[in-house]
């Protein structure tokens, strides 16, 4: 408990103080989290609204995918786009590993099948004669997935927030790809790695606390966003 308190203390200490390298980290999590989730909305969002739509025969395998990419380890992500980045990997040459640009790929996998999977459940969920009524109308295909989007809202804001919960959160891919290089590629998960694993408690319960604020603070302000919508 005292260890606790102690690291709630040492956060509060920092961020009033705003220490630099704190805030190195703060925003370079929220850099790379934000990209990411931004990347996997604008993909997957409409990608789940079209399946949810669509009456496929592959629909059920593609829907398959999707659910196991939902529960896919990160460390697996991480590994794939390691070998990807490589030097002898298909995309070396981008010289991307162990930088900010890794990560948001890694990152940007994990997002994506959560986004398009949850849009499309919520997608499914709505009337089918919504659909029939804007058709009567004249509305094109695209129209008919706005307008079901639309209805479906509340379910697509619920999917981003998913997303967002897994990535700021997830720590193995990050430092498979990012390498967690000071001033670099150390993001907040990373960091509490590195000094619980140098016995710096306190400053790891720091980061821990920080990193559930932000997760907090960013998660209320979407509910509120699904609130008035």
């Amino acid at each position: 408990m005292d260890e606790i308190f102690s690291g709630l203390a040492h956060a509060i200490q920092l961020l009033v103080s705003a220490d630099p390298a704190l805030m190195e980290i703060v925003i370079l999590s929220l850099q790379v989290s934000g990209i990411a989730l931004a990347l996997s909305a604008i993909a997957g969002v409409p990608i789940g609204a079209a399946l949810g739509l669509s009456r496929l025969r592959a629909r059920g395998l593609i829907t398959a995918l999707l659910y196991t990419g939902m529960g896919l380890p990160p460390v697996v992500v991480g590994l794939f786009v390691y070998l990807m980045l490589s030097r002898s990997g298909p995309f070396g040459s981008l010289a991307w590993l162990f930088t900010p640009n890794a990560m948001i790929v890694a990152q940007t996998i994990i997002a994506f099948p959560l986004v398009a999977g949850l849009t499309m459940a919520a997608v499914q969920g709505v009337d089918p004669a919504l659909r029939v009524q804007v058709r009567s109308l004249g509305a094109t295909r695209a129209q008919e997935i706005w307008a079901v989007l639309r209805e479906a809202r509340v379910g697509v804001i619920a999917a981003i927030v998913a997303a967002f919960g897994g990535v700021i959160s997830e720590v193995g891919a990050v430092m498979l790809v990012g390498g967690n290089i000071e001033g670099k590629t150390r993001v907040l998960t990373t960091a509490i790695v590195l000094n619980t694993r140098t016995g710096d408690f306190a400053l790891a319960l720091a980061l821990g606390i920080i990193l559930l604020t932000l997760a907090f603070i960013a998660n209320v302000a979407m509910l509120q966003l699904q609130g008035k919508e």
